[in-house]
């Protein structure tokens, strides 16, 4: 099961695949950033990693 790489949390199968960038990291989930906002946060972090 895929998880989270920036808190751990375990994510579907479905989740990973339509919120992993282009080097299949997730930078973001329901866990760690609010529903509304997971992709604005993923680009964030990227920027700051």
């Amino acid at each position: 099961m895929p998880t989270c790489d920036h808190c751990g949390s375990h994510v579907s199968e479905r989740f990973a695949r339509v919120f992993t960038d282009g080097e299949g990291r997730l930078l973001a989930c329901t866990n760690c950033s609010a529903n509304a906002g997971i992709a604005e946060v993923a680009r964030q972090r990227t920027r700051t990693a």
